[in-house]
């Protein structure tokens, strides 16, 4: 599995390079994206907009793939080679974005793998709500055991809680 993006990555900028990624936009990359998706998403990033030609110099700064090179490409080496060599216009947008094609692959292909297993298991989503909830369930008792232990109220909850018992059935008795 991947390692998790740290949480203070910045929001990434949308594929379109003209707002943060957003679904109501079309500008994301997906999770759930298939390779032909990516592949077809990333092409068509938005890059210099300066650069006509690839050996034209390039800006990173403000690039949108070079912005995801560096949140999801573990090779520090490659981004740093890659962005050198933008800056010289010695290397097009093309092979940029393939390298980045490579990278959120290695990147989702282990979270595809994982979707699919858990797709698979018909009842996994079911059973994990329920064993959740009864694990939570229990842990909220322990810790109102222990609130009220804390506060000196055990024996003090008991009895408001058997007075509110017998409240119960007389309102609930038939008259």
């Amino acid at each position: 599995m991947p390692e998790l993006i740290p949480a203070d990555t910045p929001s990434l900028v949308g594929t379109d390079g003209t707002a943060k990624m957003s679904k109501s936009r079309g500008n994301t990359i997906a999770l759930s994206d298939d390779a032909a998706t990516v592949r077809r998403k990333v092409r068509g990033m938005y890059t210099d907009p300066n650069r006509v030609r690839a050996d034209v110099p390039g800006t990173v700064e403000g690039n949108p793939v070079f912005a995801y090179h560096e949140v999801f490409n573990p090779d520090r080496a490659e981004v740093a080679d890659l962005a050198e060599r933008y800056r010289a216009g010695q290397v097009g947008d093309v092979e940029v974005k393939e390298r980045l094609v490579v990278a959120l692959e290695t990147f989702l292909a282990p979270i595809r793998e994982r979707r699919a297993a858990i797709e698979a298991d018909r009842g996994l989503v079911d059973r994990l709500i329920v064993e959740g909830t009864e694990r939570t369930r229990q842990e909220v008792r322990q810790t109102l055991a222990e609130v009220r232990r804390a506060m000196g109220l055990t024996g003090t909850y008991q009895q408001v809680r058997r007075r509110a018992e017998r409240s119960r059935r007389r309102t609930e008795a038939p008259a």
